[in-house]
């Protein structure tokens, strides 16, 4: 089979030397960050309701939902565990028992991830 010259270019420089085909970078979806975002403030609500008193995994559970509603694949499911656990991990460190501090915060998170699951509901949901 002949090739034109513009055809055998461009495989050319597509193929490179690794024999590999190039891909396209990866276009982040405008919803991603906030869905990231709530993954994170899921895992602090983990850790604070906890220690606070609230027995149980139900932020953990709404991690799997939330999970289970995108489908993501490998790639895209480690950067939401990554999130979730970076948001558990960075009260992990800071709260050792419930106080008046910890309680400010479990308040702020709840409003921040009502805000962000409506936000994107409205925006980017069918």
């Amino acid at each position: 089979m002949i090739l034109r010259p513009a055809i055998a270019a461009t495989l050319a420089l597509l193929l490179g030397a690794g024999g590999a085909v190039a891909q396209a970078p990866v276009v982040e979806a405008p919803f991603e960050p906030k869905l990231m975002r709530l993954a994170e403030v899921l895992g602090s609500l983990h850790y604070l309701r906890n220690l606070c008193g609230e027995r149980g995994n139900q932020w953990r559970d709404e991690m799997e939902k939330l999970l289970a509603a995108e489908n993501p694949d490998p790639a895209r499911r480690a950067r939401f565990v990554a999130n979730f656990n970076r948001g558990y991990r960075s009260f992990d460190g800071i709260y050792a028992n419930c106080t008046s501090s910890a309680t400010e915060a479990i308040s702020r998170y709840m409003k921040e991830g009502e805000a962000l699951s409506r936000d994107i509901a409205s925006r980017f949901g069918n």
